[in-house]
């Protein structure tokens, strides 16, 4: 029986290892501060008090929250030399903290993502309506929705996952408990929790929010083209340009990481930093683009 765990890290190549390290932490800084000062400006600003900023809000708390339980393996790994996890205390410390936490805020980030698609489809296509359809509590009804729902749907999954205790090799080639990669490490039956990944994370969690955002920008795409005036096209283009550059580096990310064949190699390990690290830094800079529009 197994007795620890071991984390590869994302290179083995000790001439990389203090580059990789400086790099990781300034991408987390820089996400850290990014995401905390659109906290801080939505707070602080009553201008900014609307709908579609009460969802970046929740989505910055979640970049927070993803990039710092994926990252901080790295950089602990680096600080400490020690990159062994007890098997006694792996599902606490290892499994429960990065599996479980990383896929409640993957799933939580998908349905805001969500969320937002549906606001700007108001905001657009309904403009007249949106501080009816859009009120306070619509909008906090789906922000409970949000995290609850996420919270939720993970937890079959983590169930199935617990009772595993046969493994094959107790190298894991990530840099934080990956639970595809521990799966792919167990020599239990893992039948079960493929279907259910699929059905739950693949179809529900990821491909139906994926088809309720296009559904919403058909909508507000078709409502674009029927505008008769350039000034309503180019008003409409930039109250959703930021949310649809977001959405658009989020599934190209996910499609490269999981859905093509560099997936199966070492590069899903910096495929899943660009995903969980680097787009969260980038989400404050589109985001605080100059927005011409107030809605």
């Amino acid at each position: 029986m197994l007795t620890f765990f071991i984390l590869n890290g994302l290179s083995d190549n000790p001439q990389l290892q203090v580059p990789i390290f400086f790099l990781v932490l300034l991408i987390y800084l820089i996400s850290l501060g990014g995401n905390m000062s659109i906290l801080l400006l939505v707070c602080l600003d009553p201008q900014l008090n609307t709908p579609m900023y009460f969802f970046l809000c929740n989505l910055s708390v979640v970049n927070i929250s993803s990039t710092t339980v994926t990252v901080h393996r790295i950089l602990v790994i680096f600080v400490t030399g020690d990159n062994v996890v007890s098997f006694m205390t792996a599902w606490h410390r290892c499994i429960s903290l990065d599996g479980y936490f990383f896929g409640w805020l993957c799933g939580n980030e998908l349905i805001l993502l969500t969320i937002m698609s549906y606001d700007r489809f108001v905001a657009i296509c309904k403009p007249f309506h949106y501080s009816t359809v859009m009120n306070c509590r619509v909008c906090a009804g789906l922000a409970i929705f949000c995290w609850s729902f996420s919270l939720l749907q993970i937890l079959p999954a983590m169930g199935i996952f617990s009772r595993f205790s046969c493994y094959v090799s107790n190298e894991i080639n990530h840099f934080f408990c990956y639970l595809v990669g521990l799966m792919k490490l167990s020599c239990s039956d893992t039948s079960i929790l493929e279907l259910l990944m699929f059905t739950q994370g693949g179809l529900l969690s990821t491909f139906t929010p994926f088809l309720l955002t296009f559904i919403s920008y058909s909508f507000i795409i078709a409502t674009r083209m029927r505008m008769k005036t350039s000034t309503g096209r180019s008003k409409a283009f930039y109250t959703c340009s930021s949310h649809l550059t977001v959405v658009t580096l989020y599934y190209a990310s996910l499609v490269c990481q999981y859905l093509t064949p560099i997936s199966t190699t070492k590069s899903s390990k910096f495929l899943s930093l660009l995903n969980t690290a680097v787009i969260p830094k980038l989400n404050p800079f589109i985001y605080s683009l100059k927005n011409k529009i107030k809605m």
